[in-house]
């Protein structure tokens, strides 16, 4: 079984995704890239397509609810390192349940963990 995000994205599509602007190119060479974030206020940056009314991550890829995948997983910035999925670490994710709900998905249950071999 796959990662339950793989199937959903909904947090990259209901959350503003804000950060200090060392996680991000060219301060962090290894960081978000330049070109896939905007200034909102001195220092702060944000992901383009999560700072206006209709929300997606520009770095997001695929079908919400269907399949998705993040185009800069491993130079994410720490918002999406810090959000985890509802009982992914045992513990409701309030952040998670609030997204999939606005995408008219059902809230992930610890039953959805049973099985899963790999962790995004």
């Amino acid at each position: 079984m796959k990662h339950p995000c793989l199937d959903c994205g909904a947090c990259c599509a209901a959350f503003r995704v804000a950060f200090y602007w060392t996680e991000a190119q060219p301060e962090n060479p290894l960081g978000v890239p330049a070109e896939m974030v905007a200034t909102t206020r001195p220092n702060i940056l944000a992901m383009l397509g999560t700072d206006g009314p209709d929300i997606r991550c520009v770095a997001l890829k695929g079908k919400i609810g269907e399949q998705v995948y993040c185009s800069i997983y491993s130079q994410r910035p720490s918002p999406c390192h810090d959000l985890k999925a509802s009982y992914e670490n045992g513990e409701i994710s309030p952040q998670c349940d609030r997204a999939r709900e606005k995408h008219g998905l059902a809230p992930l249950t610890p039953d959805v963990w049973l099985g899963i071999v790999e962790k995004i």
